[in-house]
């Protein structure tokens, strides 16, 4: 990996991480997504979309609530798929090293939290003294400024030596133990539909679960045909329970 690709990386992770309009949490940060661009950035945006869905399947119950950051997706999918492109690691393999990163990226994201309320009592400051035109200073160009260095130094670090380390590793092991991360990563997509299960499962629809299985496996339609039959389902469902007649208290 040379150095400007490692950069590149390091500038998409920090984009995921940003909050700018119209990117970030909401868009890039899916390591389907990030994952893509990597691989574009890399050389081979196919397997880039591979990795990073395979990735991604473990964060389908992904919910951040109250500034909250159980895993870092982004970190995950760009790292993932920088090791697997760069060390020719499967999917499975590659899900297995991408998670544990994942859980060490919530470092640089409550990092980020913390630091970034100093700037907040600094917006005060410059509200007290009726210094309004500065609030821009200490609400996007200063937290921005803090969220870069942290989010693209470890990421293009981790990026371009990490692939030499990934390398060598995947040299050592050459055969069996190779297959025990495989095997963990096989198993990863499991425990992400494991986790969505918790959210959807529950109450009245339970049902539509199990006739969107019925739609998706008997009648050959496609993933927008599906999407189509869910969106009318819900339409319906929700004009039939709001037509109910109100309880007695």
């Amino acid at each position: 990996m040379s150095i400007v690709q490692a950069l590149l990386c390091g500038l998409l992770y920090w984009l995921a991480e940003a909050n700018l309009p119209f990117v970030g949490l909401w868009t890039l940060q899916r390591p389907l997504v990030c994952g893509f661009l990597a691989g574009c950035v890399l050389g081979n945006p196919v397997m880039g979309a591979v990795v990073g869905g395979t990735i991604n399947l473990v964060y389908l119950g992904f919910i951040s609530a109250g500034g909250s950051m159980p895993a870092d997706m982004a970190l995950a999918g760009v790292l993932g798929v920088c090791y697997a492109i760069t060390g020719n690691l499967d999917a499975n393999t590659a899900l297995a090293i991408a998670v544990p990163l994942g859980l060490l990226g919530t470092i640089v994201w409550y990092l980020r939290m913390t630091i970034d309320s100093v700037f907040v009592h600094m917006g005060d400051k410059w509200v007290a003294q009726g210094k309004f035109s500065n609030l821009y200073l200490a609400n996007v160009i200063l937290p921005q400024i803090f969220s870069a260095i942290i989010c693209v130094v470890p990421c293009f670090l981790a990026a371009y030596f990490g692939a030499d380390y990934i390398q060598s590793f995947i040299d050592l092991c050459a055969g069996k133990p190779l297959q025990i991360f495989q095997i963990i990563g096989g198993m990863m997509p499991s425990l992400g539909i494991a986790i969505t299960l918790q959210y959807i499962f529950k109450g009245e629809a339970r049902i539509f679960l199990f006739l969107g299985f019925i739609i998706s496996t008997c009648f050959g339609l496609t993933l927008v045909q599906q999407g189509v039959i869910g969106l009318i389902t819900a339409l319906i469902y929700i004009q039939v329970t709001d037509s109910r007649p109100a309880a007695a208290p």
